[in-house]
């Protein structure tokens, strides 16, 4: 029997008249990802992907990297049989008398409709004949041992392992965003989700150099690097922040900077999105989380720019976010210390209900036309990749 995964997706057979894109997608970022894998150009038949195995396959990998491609509901390591109930029998039963099961079940789908036998049909023959050999009983509800076995166009597909994909959309067909990121917790895990909707990110990280060390800068790419593992590359801009914050600091109320801090980042992550051609930004905000996340902070906040902001995060709390974090494996780089620039500076209390004449007001007597200016020429541009590509982190 030929080995190959046959890969599934749900959310992509609904899309009717753009399917075709989706799924040329789809294939496109499963080639991308299994990049020295030993593996063929993805298939598309009725309904799933197939990707057909070359014999030094490492099929350890494959997983690993399929695992986390977006728009794949789930998949498995499967056969191709001859389309015959004899052949599904013998075949089936050949893969799984390797193993010691004392329950089973068959689970046929009969996609191709002029297949001579029913699913039911499939179902009973494979699985009399698996328990005349095995000594096995059938289970239907709790088996130990489940074999899928899918008739589709030409072919008879056997396999004795389902593993979960991350779902969502394909990278890449769902438009760019910019993502404000943080050293913290949440603003990977944002844009993660928003990976996961199909975006393509472009990373912004302000950084306060020299009056604060390497550390936040070093931290972010690392974060970037490794979600390039799901969107495949990743721009990311280092942008220093410390000039706009000293004006901040020296003209404006204490207890009103964050928010001051917030308003200018945004702007400045409004002009990289257009530069970039992206349509919204993204942050990490959950409402009530810290003092600039109230409704009335993050209103006024909003208000510095045209751009949509979108927050992802904004009714989870903190264990659900921690949660998603360690799942994708940003938690641990989160939380190493660093001397983030938004801590720089901060009162010990912070204005919870911002108003927003009194900021404009504090606006209006800043000068930061030239700060800001000259963070945008002294920001620094990578790519970054995943671990497995070739060419990991340049400079542009």
């Amino acid at each position: 029997m030929d080995r190959l995964f046959v890969i599934h997706y749900n959310e992509l057979g609904l899309k009717k008249g753009n399917r075709d894109y989706f799924e040329n997608a789809l294939c496109g970022n499963i080639n991308a990802a299994l990049q020295n894998c030993g593996t063929e150009r993805p298939k598309r038949i009725s309904g799933r992907i197939l990707l057909p195995l070359s014999s030094s396959a490492d099929v350890s990998e494959i997983k690993k990297r399929l695992a986390r491609v977006f728009g794949i509901a789930y998949f498995g390591e499967a056969w191709a049989s001859a389309q015959a109930v004899e052949n599904l029998e013998v075949n089936a039963w050949g893969l799984m008398e390797g193993y010691s099961f004392k329950s089973f079940r068959i689970e046929a789908r009969r996609g191709d409709k002029t297949f001579p036998h029913t699913s039911v049909e499939i179902n009973q023959r494979v699985g009399a004949y698996v328990k005349e050999r095995s000594g096995a009983r059938v289970d239907l509800e709790n088996a130990e041992m489940t074999c899928w076995i899918e008739i589709v166009e030409k072919y008879a597909l056997i396999y004795l392992e389902r593993l979960p994909g991350p779902g969502g959309l394909p990278v890449g067909t769902s438009g760019k965003v910019v993502v404000l990121l943080s050293g913290g917790i949440d603003s990977p895990v944002a844009a993660w989700k928003m990976i996961k909707r199909g975006c393509t990110p472009v990373f912004v990280h302000f950084h306060s150099f020299p009056y604060t060390n390497k550390e936040s800068q070093e931290k972010a790419k690392r974060i970037v690097q490794l979600l390039s593992h799901y969107a495949f590359r990743a721009k990311i801009y280092l942008v220093p922040f410390a000039e706009v914050q000293r004006h901040i600091m020296v003209d404006t109320p204490l207890e009103t900077r964050v928010i001051l801090y917030r308003r200018y980042m945004l702007r400045l992550a409004e002009q990289i999105a257009r530069q970039e051609k992206a349509r919204v930004l993204v942050t990490g905000d959950s409402v009530g989380q810290v003092a600039s996340q109230t409704i009335e902070n993050i209103d006024v906040i909003s208000r510095a720019v045209e751009m949509p902001t979108l927050r992802p995060l904004i009714g989870d709390d903190k264990v659900e976010i921690i949660e998603i974090a360690r799942q994708i494996g940003t938690y641990d780089i989160s939380i190493q210390p660093d001397q983030d620039c938004c801590s720089l500076f901060v009162p010990k209390h912070p204005e919870t209900k911002a108003n927003l004449a009194e900021i404009e007001k504090s606006e209006a007597r800043l000068n930061v036309g030239d700060a800001m200016k000259a963070a945008m020429d002294a920001s620094e541009v990578l790519l970054e990749y995943p671990s497995y590509a070739t060419g990991a982190v340049r400079q542009l």
